[in-house]
């Protein structure tokens, strides 16, 4: 089964901060921890998912990899829970990440000491990301490539700066929240005193309020228009891979933080070869005179033509090896191989001549005593 996107695991956006990704994570623990559903295995696996989600995006670098290449990025690394054999891996794992002092992570995490206290939200709302599809040859993908696009997307005003406000003065602080972007309520029960706290639907959560709203952009603080983006791709790249360009994709209403842009890679069929990991297969067809008194053969790569040395007596369906011209490795050192089957090519028609020739050639003795041969070697395989 595919695994996963860790991001919809945690359930947050490709925006999220670290403070955000943490308060997620804990929202999961918390459900699926087994305390709490002693004997259930499938809260023990998402437990385990939202652990392993949690482990890479929390680390920088780890982060950086699973934003680029997805899981693929993760090879060597992260993977099955993190390393994770059981439970108590998990818990001993985030208790150093958290530091925990030896006690359990929930010690710190989920426990009842002093609330810490609510981040206060900056402006605007972060922008949505993009996703686009970009087809990709063997021959680019075997060394790397760039590659421009074009795409529709919502960019920063630049009549207002993003503000959403036709003056300065028009952006003040939201009357109801006092520029919190939160609202807070007390209760009191025969349980104690509760607090509640929701986003403010005066300002939408932003902190701030416009009077007069920027003419070109209604106040959105964006609009609408065509860029074009460079992307880099790397070699060794895979048909459903994909990279992420962060801060590429919508701008953000009234200042918020840019989206992303997810490129994910399709590979366009080649009319040579056909891809095996990072070799490539290339079906030779040579004739029985060839076969027989070997040749040298000139064969399409990646990177132009090659000359191939065929020995004689190469039998159908031998496969020989172009050292180092298939496709470099994603992530690290190494090209892959071009693999080159033989094939036997037989006519379909002959002339009086050609057929007078082949007669005469069936009853020599080393072409009647290679097919015996082979008919041997036949039946010892099935021995």
């Amino acid at each position: 089964m595919a695994k996963r996107d860790f991001y919809e695991i945690l359930g947050v956006s490709r925006n999220a901060d670290k403070e955000e990704m943490k308060k997620a994570y804990r929202k999961l623990a918390m459900q699926y921890h087994p305390d709490r559903n002693p004997g259930n295995k499938e809260a023990e696996e998402k437990f385990k998912e939202a652990a392993e989600a949690y482990e890479v995006l929390s680390h920088d670098d780890k982060k950086a990899k699973y934003d680029r290449f997805g899981h693929d990025g993760l090879r060597g690394g992260a993977s099955g829970s993190a390393g994770f054999t059981d439970i108590n891996d998990i818990f001993s794992h985030f208790s150093d990440i958290f530091g925990g002092g030896g006690g359990s992570i929930f010690d710190d995490f989920f426990g009842g000491g002093t609330q810490r206290g609510r981040r206060r939200r900056s402006g605007g709302t972060p922008g949505a990301d993009l996703r686009v599809s970009l087809k990709l040859t063997l021959e680019e993908i075997a060394s790397g490539t760039s590659k421009k696009i074009k795409i529709r997307k919502q960019v920063k005003c630049d009549q207002c700066g993003g503000t959403g406000a036709e003056k300065s003065s028009s952006l003040k602080t939201c009357p109801v929240c006092n520029g919190a972007g939160e609202v807070k309520s007390v209760s009191r029960s025969v349980f104690g005193q509760f607090v509640n706290i929701t986003t403010c639907n005066n300002c939408n959560g932003e902190g701030t309020v416009i009077d007069t709203p920027c003419r070109k952009c209604s106040g959105d603080g964006r609009y609408t228009d065509e860029v074009i983006m460079n992307i880099d791709v790397p070699a060794g790249v895979h048909e459903g891979n994909y990279m992420t360009l962060q801060s590429q994709g919508n701008a953000g209403k009234r200042g918020g933080p840019n989206g992303s842009v997810i490129v994910v890679f399709e590979v366009t069929p080649h009319k040579h070869f056909l891809r095996d990991e990072d070799d490539v297969i290339y079906n030779l067809f040579i004739t029985y005179p060839q076969a027989a008194l070997g040749t040298e053969a000139e064969v399409p790569t990646l990177n132009g033509k090659a000359v191939l040395k065929i020995d004689a007596g190469t039998q159908p369906g031998k496969f020989l090896k172009m050292k180092g011209k298939g496709i470099r490795h994603l992530n690290s050192s190494g090209t892959g191989d071009q693999i080159v089957k033989i094939n036997v090519a037989v006519p379909h028609k002959v002339s009086s001549k050609e057929k007078a020739l082949l007669e005469q050639l069936a009853e020599m003795p080393n072409i009647k005593e290679s097919s015996k041969e082979e008919e041997k070697g036949f039946f010892k395989k099935f021995r």
